[in-house]
C-alpha cells in the first residue's frame, strides 16, 4: 500500500538508481575478476621438463619441452645449463635460448651438448635464467618461477 502512495515518478527515479547501482557493483566485480586472473597467469609457474637426450656425434642432444601455458608471453628465454658427469664434476655449460613463448603455448626445443656422449652426463642443472623478456617478467622472477622435471634417464634439476 505504501508504494502506492509514492508518485510513480519517484518509484521509476528509485527503480533506474537501485539498476544502476547494481549494474556498477557487477561491472566492479568482473574487472576484480579479470584482473586477479591475469595475475594468476603471470604468477603461474614455467615447467621445463628434459624429455628425451640422444647421442648426435659427439654430442648429447636433448629434447627440452617449455610448458608456459599458465604464463605471459615471453620474447626472449635463455637459460644457463651445466651438465655433470656420472661423478657429479661439471663437464660442459650451454646458454640456450628457448624463446619466444606465446602464452598459454607448450612448446618443444631441441639442442646440444657438444662435446660430451649422453652416456657420460649424470645430471643437468638449471644453473640461472640469463634474459626474461616480455610481460612483467625480470630474470630473478623467471628463475622463481621455473620448474624443472625430466622424463630422460638423466636428472634434470634446479
Amino acid at each position: 500500500m505504501l508504494a502506492l502512495s509514492v508518485p510513480l515518478y519517484r518509484r521509476r527515479i528509485g527503480r533506474i538508481a537501485f539498476d544502476t547501482a547494481a549494474c556498477v557493483a557487477l561491472s566492479a566485480l568482473l574487472v576484480a575478476s579479470a584482473l586477479a586472473q591475469d595475475g594468476s597467469e603471470k604468477a603461474g609457474p614455467l615447467k621445463l621438463q628434459l624429455n628425451k637426450v640422444e647421442t648426435a656425434g659427439e654430442a648429447c642432444r636433448v629434447t627440452m619441452v617449455i610448458d608456459n601455458t599458465r604464463g605471459a608471453s615471453l620474447k626472449s628465454y635463455k637459460v644457463d645449463l651445466f651438465a655433470f658427469d656420472t661423478d657429479g664434476v661439471a663437464q660442459k655449460r650451454v646458454a640456450v635460448e628457448l624463446g619466444p613463448l606465446p602464452p598459454r603455448k607448450t612448446v618443444v626445443k631441441i639442442f646440444d651438448f657438444p662435446g660430451i656422449a649422453c652416456n657420460k652426463v649424470g645430471r643437468v642443472l638449471l644453473n640461472d635464467v640469463l634474459a626474461c623478456d616480455g610481460g612483467d617478467s625480470a630474470r630473478e622472477a623467471c628463475l622463481e618461477r621455473t620448474e624443472t622435471d625430466s622424463k630422460a634417464s638423466i636428472p634434470f634439476d634446479r
